[in-house]
């Protein structure tokens, strides 16, 4: 069932915004890099736990990238081109398109997965994490702009900022904890099949694994 009776009455400003992992594709990237490096228990472990805020998202996900120490980089592009979209990811991002919206990929993944999917879905925006490569393979290491808890909000206040826009105003798409920080922030705040702790943060709610079912969300809203 699917609920969206907590949006405000406003005019929203063409800006949408989605995370990743879980919502613009049906995988979680880490997992998939786990899983070619033969860790996935180890990371899974430590990714519900980071999803359900129970530890730092900082620290789980240096806890997580160390666990793919060695993997080939080959290999890693492999599994990263192997996951796919979200059912209706590009029926829902072409059609908030042919309304004028901006749109944007805020995600605590990886430029191997966010450069392919953003090209993909032809997002104006992408802020996520470089994994460090040496000799063709992983390193263990990560840096970017999403590496920190309030990562996603900065870049959403970023990007507002430089469209002219007020947070309150836009949309965020997302499924978990670290997408909280702009759950807060926007004014139409819709989780898509999320973990438990980010439903309370949410004006809508999907519960279908369908991303059309956003679209008369956005057709309900007063745009400007």
């Amino acid at each position: 069932m699917n609920s969206s009776n907590n949006i405000s009455k406003r005019t929203y400003s063409k800006l949408i915004v989605f995370d990743m992992d879980s919502t613009l594709i049906d995988a979680e990237s880490i997992d998939e890099l786990a899983r070619a490096a033969g860790v996935m228990d180890k990371v899974s472990v430590v990714t519900e736990k980071a999803m359900n805020g129970e530890i730092d998202y900082n620290q789980a996900l240096k806890e997580r990238v160390a666990l793919l120490k060695g993997l080939k980089l080959e290999t890693a592009m492999e599994a990263m081109d192997s996951m796919p979209l979200m059912p209706g990811a590009e029926e829902l991002v072409k059609h908030v398109r042919s309304l004028g919206f901006k749109t944007a990929i805020l995600s605590g993944g990886f430029t191997l997965s966010t450069d392919r999917v953003a090209k993909l879905l032809e997002m104006d925006y992408v802020f996520s994490n470089i994994l460090e490569i040496k000799d063709g393979c992983l390193t263990g290491r990560v840096s970017g702009p999403m590496t920190q808890n309030l990562s996603k909000e900065q870049a959403f206040e970023q990007i507002t900022e430089e469209n002219g826009l007020n947070p309150e105003n836009c949309i965020v798409v997302g499924d978990g904890a670290n997408d909280i920080c702009i759950f807060k922030r926007a004014g139409c705040a819709i989780a898509f099949n999320p973990k438990p702790i980010l439903r309370q943060y949410a004006d809508a709610v999907i519960t279908q694994k369908h991303l059309r079912d956003i679209i008369p969300i956005i057709d309900s809203l007063d745009l400007e």
